[in-house]
Protein backbone atom coordinates (compact mmCIF):
# COMPACT_ATOMS: atom_id res chain seq x y z
CA UNK A 1 0.00 0.00 0.00
CA UNK A 2 1.44 3.22 -0.98
CA UNK A 3 -0.35 5.67 1.54
CA UNK A 4 -3.60 5.94 3.54
CA UNK A 5 -6.40 5.49 2.13
CA UNK A 6 -9.59 8.09 1.40
CA UNK A 7 -12.28 5.30 2.85
CA UNK A 8 -16.55 6.42 2.87
CA UNK A 9 -18.89 4.34 4.36
CA UNK A 10 -22.57 4.68 3.70
CA UNK A 11 -24.71 3.49 7.22
CA UNK A 12 -28.07 3.21 7.90
CA UNK A 13 -26.60 4.84 10.77
CA UNK A 14 -23.31 4.82 13.36
CA UNK A 15 -25.33 7.34 15.83
CA UNK A 16 -27.88 4.83 17.08
CA UNK A 17 -27.77 1.63 17.70
CA UNK A 18 -31.49 1.04 18.57
CA UNK A 19 -32.44 -2.33 16.80
CA UNK A 20 -29.23 -1.76 14.64
CA UNK A 21 -26.78 -4.14 16.01
CA UNK A 22 -24.95 -3.55 12.49
CA UNK A 23 -24.24 -0.46 14.53
CA UNK A 24 -21.75 -1.91 16.79
CA UNK A 25 -19.65 -3.68 14.63
CA UNK A 26 -19.03 -0.54 11.91
CA UNK A 27 -18.71 2.08 14.65
CA UNK A 28 -15.50 -0.42 15.55
CA UNK A 29 -14.21 -1.15 12.44
CA UNK A 30 -14.34 2.41 11.53
CA UNK A 31 -11.92 3.41 14.46
CA UNK A 32 -9.69 0.64 13.33
CA UNK A 33 -8.87 1.74 10.24
CA UNK A 34 -8.48 5.46 11.68
CA UNK A 35 -5.93 4.30 14.18
CA UNK A 36 -4.04 2.12 10.97
CA UNK A 37 -4.21 5.63 10.29
CA UNK A 38 -6.59 5.53 6.69
CA UNK A 39 -9.04 9.03 6.48
CA UNK A 40 -12.72 7.55 7.32
CA UNK A 41 -15.87 9.38 6.71
CA UNK A 42 -19.03 8.26 7.12
CA UNK A 43 -22.72 9.37 5.80
CA UNK A 44 -26.47 8.33 7.15
CA UNK A 45 -30.03 9.87 6.38
CA UNK A 46 -30.73 12.94 8.62
CA UNK A 47 -33.87 10.77 10.33
CA UNK A 48 -33.05 7.10 9.93
CA UNK A 49 -35.15 4.74 11.18
CA UNK A 50 -33.31 3.64 14.13
CA UNK A 51 -32.48 7.38 15.11
CA UNK A 52 -35.67 8.54 14.64
CA UNK A 53 -36.84 5.06 16.58
CA UNK A 54 -34.65 5.84 19.58
CA UNK A 55 -35.74 9.08 20.31
CA UNK A 56 -39.21 8.47 19.73
CA UNK A 57 -39.26 5.42 22.38
CA UNK A 58 -36.64 6.17 24.76
CA UNK A 59 -36.69 9.76 26.35
CA UNK A 60 -33.51 10.75 27.94
CA UNK A 61 -31.99 7.60 27.62
CA UNK A 62 -31.84 8.57 24.07
CA UNK A 63 -30.32 11.77 24.46
CA UNK A 64 -27.46 10.03 26.69
CA UNK A 65 -26.81 7.52 24.65
CA UNK A 66 -25.78 10.06 21.66
CA UNK A 67 -24.11 12.24 23.97
CA UNK A 68 -22.10 9.06 25.12
CA UNK A 69 -21.30 7.60 21.99
CA UNK A 70 -20.01 11.01 20.95
CA UNK A 71 -17.73 10.64 23.74
CA UNK A 72 -16.55 7.61 23.19
CA UNK A 73 -16.25 7.80 19.39
CA UNK A 74 -14.48 11.42 19.09
CA UNK A 75 -12.62 10.71 15.68
CA UNK A 76 -15.50 9.96 13.66
CA UNK A 77 -16.46 11.50 10.93
CA UNK A 78 -20.53 11.60 10.31
CA UNK A 79 -21.90 13.67 7.88
CA UNK A 80 -25.40 13.37 7.18
CA UNK A 81 -27.62 13.80 3.92
CA UNK A 82 -30.93 14.16 2.92
CA UNK A 83 -32.80 12.80 0.20
CA UNK A 84 -33.47 15.82 -1.91
CA UNK A 85 -32.47 18.00 -4.70
CA UNK A 86 -29.02 18.76 -3.07
CA UNK A 87 -27.89 15.11 -2.61
CA UNK A 88 -26.59 14.42 -5.92
CA UNK A 89 -24.06 17.41 -5.50
CA UNK A 90 -23.05 16.22 -1.97
CA UNK A 91 -22.21 12.62 -3.16
CA UNK A 92 -20.32 14.08 -6.31
CA UNK A 93 -18.03 16.58 -3.57
CA UNK A 94 -17.93 14.19 -1.26
CA UNK A 95 -16.97 11.12 -3.68
CA UNK A 96 -14.68 13.05 -6.25
CA UNK A 97 -11.13 11.98 -4.51
CA UNK A 98 -11.65 9.38 -2.40
CA UNK A 99 -10.28 5.28 -2.62
CA UNK A 100 -12.61 2.74 -1.43
CA UNK A 101 -17.04 3.21 -0.96
CA UNK A 102 -18.07 1.00 1.55
CA UNK A 103 -21.98 0.70 0.70
CA UNK A 104 -23.71 -1.21 3.92
CA UNK A 105 -27.22 -3.22 2.80
CA UNK A 106 -28.84 -1.63 5.10
CA UNK A 107 -29.36 1.52 2.54
CA UNK A 108 -31.99 2.44 0.32
CA UNK A 109 -31.40 1.38 -3.20
CA UNK A 110 -32.03 4.82 -4.43
CA UNK A 111 -29.34 6.06 -2.68
CA UNK A 112 -26.54 2.88 -3.26
CA UNK A 113 -27.32 3.33 -7.19
CA UNK A 114 -26.66 6.61 -7.10
CA UNK A 115 -23.52 6.14 -5.22
CA UNK A 116 -22.41 3.19 -7.57
CA UNK A 117 -23.45 5.50 -10.05
CA UNK A 118 -20.45 7.73 -9.76
CA UNK A 119 -18.28 5.25 -9.77
CA UNK A 120 -16.77 4.81 -13.57
CA UNK A 121 -16.46 8.66 -13.38
CA UNK A 122 -14.24 9.07 -10.10
CA UNK A 123 -12.47 5.70 -10.13
CA UNK A 124 -13.45 4.93 -6.75
CA UNK A 125 -13.45 1.16 -5.32
CA UNK A 126 -17.00 0.54 -4.20
CA UNK A 127 -17.73 -2.83 -1.97
CA UNK A 128 -20.81 -4.32 -0.51
CA UNK A 129 -21.31 -4.88 2.87
CA UNK A 130 -23.96 -7.38 3.61
CA UNK A 131 -24.87 -8.79 7.65
CA UNK A 132 -28.21 -9.63 7.32
CA UNK A 133 -30.22 -13.00 5.68
CA UNK A 134 -32.09 -11.47 3.35
CA UNK A 135 -30.25 -12.27 0.62
CA UNK A 136 -31.67 -16.04 1.68
CA UNK A 137 -35.00 -15.00 3.01
CA UNK A 138 -35.79 -12.22 0.73
CA UNK A 139 -33.21 -12.19 -2.41
CA UNK A 140 -35.68 -9.69 -4.43
CA UNK A 141 -34.89 -6.88 -2.29
CA UNK A 142 -30.93 -7.25 -3.08
CA UNK A 143 -32.02 -7.50 -6.61
CA UNK A 144 -33.26 -4.40 -6.52
CA UNK A 145 -29.22 -2.61 -6.25
CA UNK A 146 -27.35 -2.52 -9.26
CA UNK A 147 -24.71 -5.41 -7.76
CA UNK A 148 -22.95 -5.52 -11.51
CA UNK A 149 -21.58 -2.50 -10.30
CA UNK A 150 -19.88 -3.30 -7.53
CA UNK A 151 -16.49 -4.43 -7.26
CA UNK A 152 -17.04 -6.90 -4.54
CA UNK A 153 -19.42 -8.07 -1.54
CA UNK A 154 -18.23 -8.40 1.75
CA UNK A 155 -20.43 -11.28 3.02
CA UNK A 156 -20.58 -11.66 6.72
CA UNK A 157 -20.86 -15.55 6.41
CA UNK A 158 -19.13 -18.31 4.15
CA UNK A 159 -23.53 -18.99 3.60
CA UNK A 160 -23.92 -15.93 2.44
CA UNK A 161 -20.63 -15.18 0.32
CA UNK A 162 -21.79 -18.18 -1.85
CA UNK A 163 -25.47 -17.10 -1.88
CA UNK A 164 -23.78 -14.09 -4.02
CA UNK A 165 -21.46 -15.71 -5.78
CA UNK A 166 -23.83 -19.04 -6.97
CA UNK A 167 -26.93 -17.17 -6.76
CA UNK A 168 -26.83 -13.40 -7.72
CA UNK A 169 -23.52 -14.32 -10.10
CA UNK A 170 -21.06 -11.76 -8.37
CA UNK A 171 -17.31 -12.67 -9.74
CA UNK A 172 -15.64 -11.17 -6.48
CA UNK A 173 -17.44 -12.03 -2.67
CA UNK A 174 -15.50 -12.41 0.30
CA UNK A 175 -16.72 -13.78 3.88
CA UNK A 176 -15.87 -10.33 6.17
CA UNK A 177 -17.89 -11.64 9.83
CA UNK A 178 -18.25 -8.81 12.07
CA UNK A 179 -16.05 -8.45 15.49
CA UNK A 180 -16.20 -7.24 18.47
CA UNK A 181 -14.56 -3.43 19.36
CA UNK A 182 -11.89 -4.21 21.92
CA UNK A 183 -12.15 -0.67 23.16
CA UNK A 184 -15.08 -1.00 24.34
CA UNK A 185 -15.95 -5.10 25.14
CA UNK A 186 -13.37 -5.34 27.99
CA UNK A 187 -13.31 -7.61 31.37
CA UNK A 188 -14.05 -5.68 34.55
CA UNK A 189 -13.78 -6.78 37.72
CA UNK A 190 -17.31 -5.73 38.84
CA UNK A 191 -20.08 -6.51 41.51
CA UNK A 192 -22.22 -9.17 39.94
CA UNK A 193 -26.05 -8.20 40.30
CA UNK A 194 -27.64 -10.86 37.65
CA UNK A 195 -27.01 -14.28 37.41
CA UNK A 196 -27.84 -14.79 33.76
CA UNK A 197 -28.43 -12.10 31.38
CA UNK A 198 -29.65 -11.86 28.46
CA UNK A 199 -29.47 -8.75 25.85
CA UNK A 200 -30.99 -9.17 22.18
CA UNK A 201 -34.52 -7.64 20.98
CA UNK A 202 -38.22 -9.94 20.30
CA UNK A 203 -36.60 -10.38 16.48
CA UNK A 204 -40.29 -10.38 14.82
CA UNK A 205 -41.37 -13.73 15.22
CA UNK A 206 -37.70 -14.85 13.85
CA UNK A 207 -36.96 -16.57 17.09
CA UNK A 208 -40.48 -16.37 19.61
CA UNK A 209 -40.87 -20.05 19.52
CA UNK A 210 -36.54 -20.33 20.61
CA UNK A 211 -37.04 -17.42 23.56
CA UNK A 212 -40.02 -19.13 24.70
CA UNK A 213 -37.62 -22.69 25.09
CA UNK A 214 -34.57 -20.93 25.80
CA UNK A 215 -35.09 -18.44 28.13
CA UNK A 216 -38.96 -18.14 29.43
CA UNK A 217 -38.79 -22.21 30.19
CA UNK A 218 -35.40 -22.14 32.08
CA UNK A 219 -36.20 -18.92 33.81
CA UNK A 220 -39.61 -20.72 34.90
CA UNK A 221 -37.63 -23.89 36.22
CA UNK A 222 -35.39 -21.50 38.30
CA UNK A 223 -37.42 -19.30 40.51
CA UNK A 224 -34.64 -18.62 42.74
CA UNK A 225 -32.34 -16.70 40.11
CA UNK A 226 -31.62 -13.53 39.07
CA UNK A 227 -32.21 -13.39 35.32
CA UNK A 228 -32.84 -10.08 33.58
CA UNK A 229 -33.20 -9.49 29.68
CA UNK A 230 -33.11 -6.08 27.65
CA UNK A 231 -33.84 -4.97 24.18
CA UNK A 232 -36.84 -3.51 22.20
CA UNK A 233 -39.78 -4.26 20.03
CA UNK A 234 -41.04 -6.43 22.91
CA UNK A 235 -44.70 -6.98 22.04
CA UNK A 236 -46.90 -6.94 24.73
CA UNK A 237 -47.62 -10.64 25.55
CA UNK A 238 -43.92 -11.09 25.41
CA UNK A 239 -43.60 -8.96 28.58
CA UNK A 240 -46.38 -10.30 30.13
CA UNK A 241 -44.59 -13.58 29.35
CA UNK A 242 -40.91 -11.78 31.00
CA UNK A 243 -42.69 -11.31 34.07
CA UNK A 244 -44.48 -14.21 34.19
CA UNK A 245 -41.18 -16.31 34.04
CA UNK A 246 -39.61 -14.10 36.51
CA UNK A 247 -37.66 -12.37 34.11
CA UNK A 248 -36.76 -8.78 35.31
CA UNK A 249 -36.78 -6.79 31.65
CA UNK A 250 -35.18 -3.45 31.83
CA UNK A 251 -36.09 -2.05 27.58
CA UNK A 252 -33.29 -0.71 25.49
CA UNK A 253 -29.75 -0.97 26.68
CA UNK A 254 -27.08 1.51 24.47
CA UNK A 255 -24.18 -0.85 23.53
CA UNK A 256 -21.99 1.76 25.23
CA UNK A 257 -23.55 0.29 28.45
CA UNK A 258 -23.45 -3.76 27.37
CA UNK A 259 -20.18 -3.93 28.67
CA UNK A 260 -20.91 -3.59 32.14
CA UNK A 261 -23.92 -5.30 32.07
CA UNK A 262 -22.23 -8.35 30.99
CA UNK A 263 -19.66 -8.07 33.32
CA UNK A 264 -22.06 -7.53 35.84
CA UNK A 265 -23.55 -11.21 35.23
CA UNK A 266 -22.16 -14.69 35.84
CA UNK A 267 -23.86 -16.03 32.59
CA UNK A 268 -25.22 -14.72 29.34
CA UNK A 269 -27.35 -16.35 26.40
CA UNK A 270 -27.22 -16.04 23.19
CA UNK A 271 -30.29 -17.56 21.28
CA UNK A 272 -29.91 -16.84 17.75
CA UNK A 273 -33.21 -16.60 15.27
CA UNK A 274 -33.89 -19.62 13.40
CA UNK A 275 -32.02 -18.76 10.21
CA UNK A 276 -28.91 -18.40 11.93
CA UNK A 277 -29.56 -21.95 13.66
CA UNK A 278 -30.41 -23.45 10.59
CA UNK A 279 -29.78 -22.65 6.23
CA UNK A 280 -27.43 -19.65 7.46
CA UNK A 281 -25.35 -21.69 10.63
CA UNK A 282 -22.08 -20.71 10.65
CA UNK A 283 -22.79 -17.26 11.31
CA UNK A 284 -22.32 -15.82 14.64
CA UNK A 285 -24.15 -12.15 15.28
CA UNK A 286 -22.27 -9.76 16.98
CA UNK A 287 -23.47 -10.28 20.76
CA UNK A 288 -21.58 -13.59 20.46
CA UNK A 289 -18.15 -11.50 19.90
CA UNK A 290 -18.94 -9.04 22.38
CA UNK A 291 -20.06 -11.50 25.31
CA UNK A 292 -16.98 -13.53 24.60
CA UNK A 293 -14.65 -10.17 24.27
CA UNK A 294 -16.44 -9.62 27.81
CA UNK A 295 -14.86 -12.61 29.23
CA UNK A 296 -18.48 -13.63 30.73
CA UNK A 297 -19.58 -17.15 30.05
CA UNK A 298 -21.76 -17.57 27.17
CA UNK A 299 -24.81 -20.28 26.41
CA UNK A 300 -26.29 -20.73 23.37
CA UNK A 301 -29.36 -22.46 21.92
CA UNK A 302 -28.44 -24.77 19.08
CA UNK A 303 -26.64 -23.28 16.48
CA UNK A 304 -23.41 -24.65 14.26
CA UNK A 305 -20.14 -23.10 13.62
CA UNK A 306 -19.45 -24.63 10.46
CA UNK A 307 -16.58 -21.79 9.70
CA UNK A 308 -14.64 -22.68 12.79
CA UNK A 309 -14.84 -19.25 14.06
CA UNK A 310 -14.72 -20.54 18.06
CA UNK A 311 -13.77 -23.95 20.05
CA UNK A 312 -17.31 -24.93 20.75
CA UNK A 313 -17.34 -26.54 23.82
CA UNK A 314 -14.20 -24.34 25.23
CA UNK A 315 -15.02 -20.86 24.34
CA UNK A 316 -18.97 -21.39 24.81
CA UNK A 317 -21.84 -24.27 25.92
CA UNK A 318 -24.38 -25.33 23.08
CA UNK A 319 -27.44 -27.24 24.80
CA UNK A 320 -29.87 -29.28 22.82
CA UNK A 321 -33.44 -27.63 24.62
CA UNK A 322 -34.73 -25.67 27.16
CA UNK A 323 -34.60 -28.50 29.83
CA UNK A 324 -30.54 -28.43 29.34
CA UNK A 325 -29.98 -25.41 29.40
CA UNK A 326 -32.31 -24.61 32.83
CA UNK A 327 -29.49 -28.25 33.73
CA UNK A 328 -26.73 -26.07 32.63
CA UNK A 329 -26.95 -22.69 34.24
CA UNK A 330 -27.86 -24.26 37.44
CA UNK A 331 -24.62 -26.27 37.05
CA UNK A 332 -22.46 -23.04 35.87
CA UNK A 333 -23.94 -20.85 38.34
CA UNK A 334 -22.45 -23.43 41.50
CA UNK A 335 -18.96 -23.87 39.59
CA UNK A 336 -16.96 -20.77 39.71
CA UNK A 337 -14.06 -22.70 38.22
CA UNK A 338 -15.60 -24.08 35.00
CA UNK A 339 -17.32 -20.50 34.81
CA UNK A 340 -14.07 -18.84 35.04
CA UNK A 341 -11.94 -21.28 32.29
CA UNK A 342 -15.71 -20.74 29.60
CA UNK A 343 -15.45 -16.83 29.85
CA UNK A 344 -11.31 -16.65 29.82
CA UNK A 345 -11.49 -19.28 26.57
CA UNK A 346 -14.10 -17.32 24.77
CA UNK A 347 -12.34 -13.56 25.49
CA UNK A 348 -9.09 -15.24 24.00
CA UNK A 349 -10.56 -16.63 20.59
CA UNK A 350 -12.03 -13.25 20.66
CA UNK A 351 -8.82 -11.10 21.34
CA UNK A 352 -6.54 -13.72 18.78
CA UNK A 353 -9.44 -13.85 15.88
CA UNK A 354 -12.41 -11.09 15.71
CA UNK A 355 -11.56 -7.89 16.88
CA UNK A 356 -12.31 -4.95 14.72
CA UNK A 357 -8.69 -4.40 14.13
CA UNK A 358 -8.63 -8.08 12.41
CA UNK A 359 -11.38 -6.85 10.16
CA UNK A 360 -10.06 -3.54 9.44
CA UNK A 361 -6.53 -5.21 8.31
CA UNK A 362 -9.16 -7.57 6.12
CA UNK A 363 -10.81 -4.76 4.57
CA UNK A 364 -7.39 -3.17 3.18
CA UNK A 365 -6.11 -6.58 2.18
CA UNK A 366 -9.02 -6.57 0.02
CA UNK A 367 -8.84 -3.26 -1.43
CA UNK A 368 -5.12 -4.03 -2.18
CA UNK A 369 -6.29 -7.32 -3.82
CA UNK A 370 -8.47 -5.17 -6.28
CA UNK A 371 -6.66 -2.36 -6.48
CA UNK A 372 -3.23 -4.47 -7.67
Amino acid sequence: MTGPLRIRVFAHSLVSDWNHGNAHFLRGLSRALIRMGHQVRSYEELGSWSLSNLMRHEGETAIEAVDEFRRAYPELDIHFYRNDAGLDPFLEEELKDVDLVLIHEWNEPWLVNRVLALKERFGFRALFHDTHHRAYTRPGEILRFHLHKVDGVLAFGEAIRRIYAEGFGVPRVWTFHEAADTQVFVPKSIPKSADVVWIGNWGDDERTQELMEFLLQPASALPGQRIIAYGVRYPQRALEQLGAAGIDYRGYLPNLKAPDVYNASLLSLHVPRRQYANGLSGIPTIRVFEALSCGVPLLCSPWTDAENLFRPGQDYLCVPNGRAMAAEIQHLLKDDNARRQLGENGHDSVCKHHTCAHRAEQLVGIYEELAG
